[in-house]
């Protein structure tokens, strides 16, 4: 009898980019690392270890994003998931920077050995458990490692080229941040609301996100995006699924730069969260968000440009008017930070909708410098204290009236945020400026004059809550219980840093923005 073999198989090993995912790769790595550390080193080294290794990894996937910068603009690599196009780079780049200043913020504890975060942020607020913790010293420092997911899922979010991969970027930059905002030292519950807040607020995004894309997979049959883009022309009758799932998809994003009307409760959560928290959510999150709104939209959205620019006009218009109006009443710094990183939403979404694939760059040199500026101004807001009758340094001042005369006490402090008001508002010789004109000119060249003329009445407009801060500061007798705390050095590094790149980005911006003029989406 004769017997049947076995045909012989053949196993392929996979061919793996690591050159393209490796900075990805380091800073998720590193994150891995961290969380080990955090169960396994000596209490007393675990800081150290972690600040280390988080700076570490964010330089180093720095300098792995730059050596790849001129191989992508000769030959972009196009993965199914994943896309390594300047874009990419580009954004990642802007992303670990924020993230090194960011770092350096969330690091720092003051002269009184606290930082911004609780002991055990799982200790209930007002317990004997807190108080315990607080009397032994005991901090944890899972902060860093959640911080490094976050920013993993943010590199890999404006280079996702399926609807899973989007979906799956989305939920790693968020879910950190979730549990970072609930884990403020002071003000425990109000830090706690705001982590609820918020995690509703990614919860209707992905939920929109979701409804989203089931409908473009409906309309085309795959969750490519390239895929996708090129069946809009070819697939007859079902135009109100695909414009529908495009909107959808789109308002998902917008849940996450806090554009009107999905900015609701976008400012309870800056103010309840740790402050070093506040800045990078509000810098890197826009920025991810942003860059991943341009890819959708220069692969997608400007197929049906028409069917789409009446809404997101009408949805900037809307975001620059309450960022803009609402900021005009606010008592609380961060709350007013809040109101004026929604104005800036609007901005940048003008930049959006006139964005082609050779003005791409105008947005992420916005971005860029907005991220700056924002991660500094709240550096200097976690120095900014109150003091008790018998000169205790307590929580942060936040409300506005307690930094009165903070130049007189603290020329460089005051200085330094004078400098991120200032590109806050656009005005000349700083990076906000620049973002501007870029962004602006743009919107004139693509035929949106009228968006521009509201953009730059708005402008007008929020300057004067920035002067009223900077008159506040500078020209009025100082607040006897407002003090400004040193440091181990941390934030003074990330926001003198922050305040000379700002300036540097407003008077010699042509080296950056020559280098985002190479920034470019691949299109199917």
């Amino acid at each position: 009898m004769n017997s049947i073999l076995p045909m012989e198989t053949v196993i392929t090993a996979p061919d793996v980019p690591w050159e393209t995912l490796a900075p990805v790769l380091i800073v998720l790595g590193a994150a891995v690392l961290g969380v080990l550390v955090e169960a396994f080193a000596p209490q007393k080294a675990r800081r150290t270890i972690q600040v280390l290794l988080s700076i570490f990894a964010v330089l180093a996937s720095f300098v792995a994003v730059v050596a790849r910068w001129s191989a992508v603009v000769e030959t972009p690599v196009a993965l199914n998931e994943y896309h390594e196009d300047t874009l990419t780079l580009a954004a990642q780049s802007i992303l670990l920077v924020i993230a090194f200043l960011a770092i350096l913020v969330i690091a720092d504890r003051s002269e009184i050995g606290d930082g911004a975060f609780a002991a055990q942020p799982s200790d209930r607020p007002g317990s004997s458990d807190e108080d315990i913790s607080i009397a032994k010293g005991y901090q944890r420092t899972e902060i860093f490692p959640l911080v490094l997911f976050s920013l993993g899922g943010m590199m890999v979010f404006p280079a996702a080229n399926t609807l899973i991969a989007l979906f799956v970027a989305l939920e790693v930059l968020s879910l950190p941040l979730y549990i970072l905002v609930a884990t403020a030292r002071r003000r425990r519950q109000l830090s706690q609301e705001a982590a609820l807040k918020y995690f509703l607020l990614g919860a209707f995004a992905s939920a929109f996100l979701l409804m989203g894309g089931a409908l473009l997979y409906g309309y085309s049959g795959s969750v490519n995006l390239n895929s996708i883009s090129r069946a809009i022309p070819i697939v007859p009758g079902m135009d109100w699924m695909m414009i529908a799932g495009v909107f959808l998809l789109t308002v998902g994003l917008l849940f996450k730069v806090g554009a009107a009307p999905f900015h609701a409760w976008t400012p309870d959560v800056y103010q309840g969260a740790p402050t070093p928290i506040t800045g990078f959510m509000a810098a890197a999150v826009k920025v991810a968000a942003f860059a991943t709104m341009l890819r959708v939209y220069l692969t997608i959205g400007s197929r049906i440009e028409w069917d789409l620019i009446w809404i997101l006009g009408t949805i900037a218009v809307l975001t620059i008017a309450i960022g803009t109006f609402v900021g005009l009443v606010q008592s609380d710094i961060k709350r007013l930070l809040a109101y004026s990183s929604i104005a800036h939403a609007g901005f940048v979404l003008i930049g959006v909708l006139a964005a082609t694939g050779k003005s791409a760059g105008s947005v992420l040199f916005y971005l860029l410098g907005y991220g700056i500026a924002t991660v500094g101004a709240f550096g200097v807001i976690a120095l900014v204290r109150n003091a008790d009758v018998s000169a205790n340094v307590t929580g942060e001042a936040t409300e506005i009236s307690r930094w009165a005369g903070l130049g007189k006490k603290s020329p460089v402090a005051a200085g330094a945020m004078l400098i991120f008001l200032l590109s806050f508002a656009g005005i000349p010789l700083t990076s906000g400026f620049i973002g501007k004109f870029v962004v602006f000119a743009d919107g004139i060249t693509a035929g949106y004059a009228g968006l521009v003329i509201v953009a730059l009445i708005a402008s007008a407009i929020t300057a004067f809550y920035y002067f009223r801060l900077v008159v506040l500061m500078f020209f009025t007798e100082p607040d006897e219980n407002t003090v400004v705390v040193k440091s181990e050095g941390y934030t003074f590094i990330a926001v003198m840093v922050a305040a000379v790149a700002t300036i540097a980005l407003g008077v010699f911006p042509q080296p950056i923005l020559d280098a985002l003029a190479n920034v470019f989406v691949l299109l199917p």
